[in-house]
């Protein structure tokens, strides 16, 4: 019979015929759970909530430097202040477990008040970002409820300081840390500073910010070159005038004395050399009108000294006689050792702007080789500056925050709801064991009447027979039940029930 499939019929069927021993059980199930519930220990539940608080001063004036995740750090936290370490001390001092404290090791000591201990987030809001974690619950459960209190808070207290004690470390490590980057980076500034300072005095005027104006100023001292050159030649051109003039004056005064001809060969030498320096001034040295003049000049003086030296050969007395030359010869002279004056200074102030053009010169030509030193020093300086104000500025927040922290005006952790002393056990709920016990006692009668049900191989309807059988069903002959079974209500003999069921087989 269990090999065939069972209606709803079926089953309202048995527990019709089995009601009583689900009742039976249903009824002895809820006192077997509460004797149960009577004979565990008793835990009592300490629960306290920590609330985790934001910073008084908002984030984008002073940046935390703790820029971890709320819920990494609690899990950290929370393997730290749970460790052997932080809870082996909690066992001594509130005198846990004293009667296992001789036989059980200290570890599973400390395992078991781990178990006891409980650490659960709140869960955000569903508008708020989940890496806002707004609180924590801890929950203690212990055998007694003042020593679940008393651990619960201590628990708490731990977290809160140890929360704190992370964020100042951490504050101050890194301050530390970048005040000795910033160190660093201040002498590196130094030294990039000084090998700048020492290349522009080497290179001083030659740097490339100063390319132009050497250019210009080359060009200024060219057009002084020029005026210096012009001005040497007027005065060149002064003097040897001057020169003809006191050489005429000077020969009209030697005629007048001797009463020769003015047509002298002093005469012809100043004319020699007034020729010679209108050539120059048209000409270079190397022309050959020039050389020419040169060597006529030079024959004549040779023949005037000629005769010089004959004229004193002759009458020793005339040429020792002193005398006295006109005025007009006296200021030519003066004139003549003036412009010998001027011509020097000139001269002079050329030679100068000549070498201030080769130093420009040299400055403008040497200007790309030191354009590229001069970028990869100031490429160097740039760098070091840019770290040195970056860490100066995580240096200050770093410093801002750590301040913040040892005023306790960061993300802190308070306590909202402080442990509670628990006046009722948490554990056993002997309402929810008793309820247990009826779910229990319903579940074990109808386990039982499924069990009972199954190993019962006999038939007792038309489906049975069709499924045993394998014939179809023609007639149900009814029951009668004989008047000794039950109590009648009318005085006539009943007939004894007969449950006949006849089968197309059977009547075969």
């Amino acid at each position: 019979m269990t090999q065939r499939e069972l209606a709803p019929s079926d089953y309202l069927a048995m527990l019709r015929r089995h009601w009583v021993l689900i009742l039976i059980l249903a009824v002895i199930g809820p006192p077997i759970g509460y004797g149960i519930s009577r004979t565990l220990p008793n835990r009592y539940k300490s629960t306290t909530l920590v609330l985790v608080e934001q910073p008084s001063v908002p984030t984008d004036f002073v940046k935390p430097v703790d820029t971890t995740d709320i819920n990494e750090r609690l899990a950290s936290m929370q393997q730290e202040i749970l460790s052997r370490t932080r809870l082996e001390p909690l066992i001594h001092q509130y005198g846990l477990f004293q009667s296992d404290i001789n036989k059980v090791p200290i570890d599973d000591l400390v395992a078991r008040l781990q178990k006891a201990i409980e650490v659960t987030p709140v869960l955000p809001m569903a508008e708020t970002r989940a890496s806002n974690l707004p609180g924590f619950f801890v929950n203690v459960t212990l055998d007694d409820g003042r020593t679940a209190q008393e651990i619960c808070t201590t628990v708490t207290s731990m977290f809160i300081a140890e929360n704190l004690r992370r964020r100042q470390t951490q504050s101050e490590d890194t301050t530390q840390f970048l005040s000795q980057q910033l160190t660093e980076a201040k002498a590196n500034l130094d030294a990039q500073d000084a090998k700048l300072a020492a290349f522009k005095s080497h290179y001083m005027g030659a740097l490339p910010d100063e390319e132009q104006t050497n250019l210009n100023l080359l060009n200024g001292l060219t057009s002084q070159l020029d005026a210096a050159s012009q001005a040497l030649a007027r005065a060149q051109q002064d003097k040897t005038f001057v020169q003809t003039m006191l050489s005429q004056q000077q020969a009209s005064w030697e005629a007048s004395k001797t009463g020769q001809s003015p047509e002298t060969m002093d005469q012809q030498l100043s004319a020699l050399q007034t020729q010679l320096a209108s050539l120059k001034a048209r000409y270079t040295d190397d022309y050959p009108d020039v050389i020419k003049a040169k060597a006529d000049i030079d024959a004549l003086q040779k023949k005037i000294a000629e005769n010089d030296t004959q004229k004193a050969a002759a009458d020793p007395d005339k040429t020792q006689k002193p005398t006295v030359e006109p005025a007009q010869i006296t200021q030519l002279r003066a004139q003549i050792h003036t412009y010998d004056q001027v011509i020097a200074e000139k001269a002079k102030d050329q030679e100068q702007i000549k070498q201030q053009i080769k130093m420009y010169e040299a400055r403008v030509q040497s200007s790309p080789a030191v354009e590229q030193q001069y970028k990869e020093l100031t490429r160097g300086y740039q760098t070091a500056l840019e770290s040195f104000n970056e860490l100066q500025k995580k240096h200050d927040a770093s410093a801002m925050s750590e301040a913040l922290e040892h005023k306790q005006e960061g993300q802190q952790f308070s306590v909202l709801d402080p442990a509670n002393l628990p006046e009722q056990p948490s554990f056993p709920n002997r309402p929810l064991f008793a309820l247990g016990g009826l779910g229990g006692g319903l579940a074990l009668g109808i386990a039982l009447t499924l069990v009972i049900e199954l190993q019962n191989s006999s038939m007792r309807s038309e489906r049975d027979v069709e499924f045993a059988l394998h014939l179809p069903v023609l007639a149900i002959v009814p029951a009668i039940e004989p008047v000794s079974s039950k109590k009648s209500k009318h005085p006539a003999t009943q007939i004894p029930p007969v449950d006949s069921t006849v089968t197309h087989g059977a009547r075969a």
